[in-house]
C-alpha cells in the first residue's frame, strides 16, 4: 500500500468517523396528540430547555413546538468555525430592520440584517457560542424593578446548574459549575489569541474570569463547545434525553395563534405540512420564540396595545405594551491588517491538514469560533471591581473579507479586506444601550414578518459612548504587543467620512452611524416587571399579564438587556421559569452565599 492510498484511507476513515458525531439525531415526532400538558412555542435557546426540564416528570406530557428544521439536516450547524456560512440560508428567518435615521447609513436602504436561526435549537445554532452571563449589577438592576427574585445569588445557581466546565482552571471556582448539559470551552487555538490579551495588559488591564467575581478586564474566550461540537441547546438539552416518551417534538409547525378563552390561554393554533392543525394545553402555553417571534404570536392572539391591534382588525384579549421596549447590542468590525501571519486565513482552513485533524480529533481551525479574546471596558469608570461595562472587545482572528452587514457595495469594496488578507478585527460592541425601539405587525396574517425598528443611535449617549470605545481601540491597537505584529488604525481611514479629520470625534461618529449594526442580541419586548407595572408585559413568575395559563420566557422579558452575549442568560431564564412551572427548586444545593 503506498502513502497516497493510505492518506485516502485516513480520510475515509476520518470522515465515517465523524458522522454520529456531527450529524446527532433526535427523535422528532410524527403523529401528535391532540393534547398536552405543556405547549412550547419556540425550540431555540429557551424552548429547549424547558422541553427538557418539564419533561423530566414521568407524569406530564409535553409538545414542543419549532417553525424550523431538525438540526440533523445540515452538519454546519455543529462545526464551530461554520457558524457564519448558515446565514441566509433555509435556516435563518432573515429579517431586516426598517430604515434607520441615525444608524446604518453605510448599509443598503439605511437596513439591518437580523439572522435568527429558524430550526430546532434556535438562535444557539447560529451564534458564535461566547458563554458570557452579564454583570451581576444587572440583575441586581432588575430586582430594584420589581422583578422579585431576579437579583444576582437568585439567578446564579441556575447559570451553574446548566454548566458543564470543561476549562481546567475554572473547574473548582465558586463560580462555575461541572455536569451540566451546557458545555463551556476554551476555544483559542491561534497564537494571536495571546497578542490580545498580552495587548491588554499592556492597556493596564487584569486578566479575569469575565463570568466571575469581576467582569471588567481581559480574558481568553469561554465557549460554548464540546469536542470541538458546537453545544447547541438541542443537541444538548433534547439530544441527551432521546427518546423520552412523554416529549413530542413537531418540526416545521409555525405557530399562527394561541386560543385564549375567557382569559385563559387554552390552546396553540399552528401550521404543519401545509394543514391548519390545533393543540390543547391542558395545563400552559408557553411562549419561547424570541424577541421577534413571541410578541408576534402574543399580537396575533390578541395581547399588545389596543390601538395596533383594533388598527389591524384583531380583537384585543387584554392591551399591554407587547412589543415596545425594543433593545439590541451593536457592533463595529474595526479591522486591522498585519504583517505576521498568526491569525485565521481561509488558505489555513481549507487546508488537508486542518480537516483531518478535526475529523479524527474536533480539534485545530475548525474546532475554532473565530473569536480568541474578549475585554469588557467601563469608560467612564476606573474602578475595575464596582462597574457595569458599557464596551465590550471580542478580538476576531481573521480578515474581514465578506460582507455580512448588508453594506452598500461601495463601501464595502473600501471596507472589506481582499480575498487572502493576513489581518483580524476588533468588534466594538456597545452593551449598555440608551436607545429603545419597538416591534409592531405588518399585518393581521401570520406568515408576514413584523416591523422592526431598533431606533439605533436615537439616543446620543450611545454615540458619546462609542466615541469612547474607539478611544480605547487606538490605545490598544497602539500597544507594543500591537506595534510588533504590524497593527495600525490605517484600515479604518475610510473616504465616506474623510469630510471630517481623521480620529476626530466627529470622524468615528461618521464611521459609526455608517458601519455600526446589530450584535445579535435584541431583548425586552415582553418585559418583565412588578404586576402593577404599566410598562411590562408579564410578571416576575413570568406570566402574560391578565391571561392565565400563558408565560413567556426568552430574551424578550429581560427588562433591560444584560451586559454581553445574550444566549447563556437565556438558557438561564429557562432554567429559572422551569422550576416556576415545576414548583421545585431544583438549585438549592448550587446557592452560594459568599458571592
Amino acid at each position: 500500500m503506498n502513502w497516497n492510498t493510505v492518506f485516502f484511507v485516513l480520510i475515509a476513515v476520518a470522515y465515517y468517523m465523524s458522522l454520529p458525531k456531527l450529524m446527532p439525531s433526535v427523535v422528532t415526532t410524527g403523529k401528535l396528540n391532540d393534547s398536552y400538558d405543556y405547549i412550547i412555542v419556540g425550540a431555540g435557546s429557551a424552548g429547549s430547555v424547558i422541553a427538557s426540564r418539564l419533561s423530566e416528570d414521568a407524569d406530564v406530557s409535553v409538545l414542543l413546538l419549532e417553525a424550523g428544521g431538525d438540526y440533523t439536516e445540515n452538519e454546519n450547524f455543529h462545526i464551530p468555525l461554520m457558524a457564519l456560512r448558515l446565514q441566509k440560508s433555509e435556516s435563518d428567518w432573515i429579517y431586516y430592520t426598517v430604515p434607520q435615521k441615525e444608524s446604518h447609513w453605510g448599509m443598503v436602504d439605511n437596513k439591518s440584517y437580523w439572522p435568527r436561526g429558524k430550526v430546532l435549537g434556535g438562535s444557539s445554532i447560529y451564534n458564535t457560542m461566547q458563554y458570557t452571563r452579564g454583570n451581576r449589577y444587572d440583575y441586581d438592576e432588575w430586582a430594584e424593578l420589581g422583578c422579585e427574585g431576579w437579583s444576582y445569588k437568585d439567578i446564579l445557581p441556575y447559570f451553574l446548574k446548566s454548566e458543564d466546565m470543561l476549562i481546567e482552571s475554572l473547574k473548582s471556582s465558586k463560580y462555575h459549575n461541572t455536569g451540566g448539559y451546557l458545555a463551556v470551552s476554551s476555544v483559542g487555538v491561534t497564537p494571536i489569541a495571546d497578542v490580545y490579551l498580552q495587548a491588554g495588559m499592556e492597556m493596564g488591564y487584569d486578566i479575569v474570569d469575565y463570568n466571575g467575581e469581576i467582569q471588567t478586564g481581559w480574558s481568553p474566550m469561554q465557549a460554548t463547545t464540546r469536542n470541538g461540537i458546537r453545544s447547541s441547546t438541542s443537541v444538548e438539552f433534547l439530544g441527551r434525553i432521546n427518546g423520552r416518551s412523554n416529549l413530542h417534538i413537531s418540526v416545521r409547525s409555525m405557530a399562527t395563534k394561541i386560543n385564549i378563552e375567557n382569559k385563559i390561554a387554552k390552546g396553540v393554533y399552528f401550521i404543519k405540512d401545509g394543514r391548519k392543525m390545533y393543540i390543547e394545553a391542558r395545563k400552559e402555553v408557553i411562549v419561547s420564540g424570541g424577541t421577534i417571534n413571541s410578541p408576534q404570536l402574543l399580537m396575533l392572539s390578541g395581547i399588545g396595545p389596543k390601538e395596533h391591534l383594533e388598527s389591524l382588525g384583531i380583537d384585543v384579549e387584554v392591551d399591554l405594551p407587547v412589543g415596545d421596549n425594543l433593545q439590541d447590542h451593536l457592533l463595529l468590525f474595526s479591522s486591522t491588517n498585519i504583517t505576521e501571519d498568526i491569525g485565521i486565513t481561509e488558505e489555513k482552513v481549507n487546508s488537508v491538514q486542518n480537516k483531518i485533524k478535526y475529523q479524527l480529533f474536533g480539534t485545530g481551525l475548525y474546532a475554532a469560533t473565530g473569536l480568541d479574546g474578549n475585554g469588557f471596558f467601563c469608560t467612564l469608570e476606573t474602578d475595575q471591581k464596582k462597574c457595569a461595562p458599557d464596551i465590550q472587545f471580542l478580538m476576531l482572528s481573521l480578515s474581514l473579507e465578506h460582507n455580512m452587514l448588508n453594506l452598500k457595495e461601495d463601501v464595502a469594496n473600501e471596507y472589506l479586506n481582499r480575498p487572502g488578507s493576513i489581518g483580524f478585527a476588533t468588534v466594538i460592541s456597545l452593551v449598555d444601550p440608551k436607545s429603545v425601539g419597538s416591534i409592531r405587525l405588518k399585518s393581521s396574517d401570520p406568515f408576514d414578518y413584523p416591523i422592526i425598528d431598533p431606533k439605533y443611535l436615537t439616543d446620543r449617549r450611545d454615540v458619546d459612548a462609542y466615541i469612547r470605545g474607539l478611544r480605547l481601540w487606538e490605545k490598544y491597537i497602539s500597544t507594543p504587543a500591537m506595534r510588533a505584529i504590524g497593527a495600525n488604525v490605517k484600515k479604518m481611514k475610510l473616504s465616506f467620512c474623510l469630510h471630517h479629520e481623521f480620529q476626530s470625534d466627529a470622524y468615528w461618529e461618521c464611521i459609526v452611524r455608517h458601519l455600526a449594526a446589530t450584535v445579535y442580541h435584541p431583548a425586552g419586548t415582553c418585559k418583565m416587571g412588578r404586576s402593577d407595572d404599566k410598562t411590562a408585559v408579564v410578571d416576575p413568575q413570568l406570566r402574560v399579564k391578565g391571561i392565565k395559563n400563558l408565560r413567556v420566557a426568552d430574551a424578550s422579558i429581560m427588562p433591560n438587556v444584560i451586559t454581553g452575549n445574550t444566549n447563556a442568560p437565556v438558557i438561564m431564564i429557562a432554567e429559572k421559569v422551569s422550576d416556576m412551572i415545576r414548583g421545585r427548586d431544583t438549585v438549592q444545593h448550587l446557592r452560594r452565599d459568599d458571592v
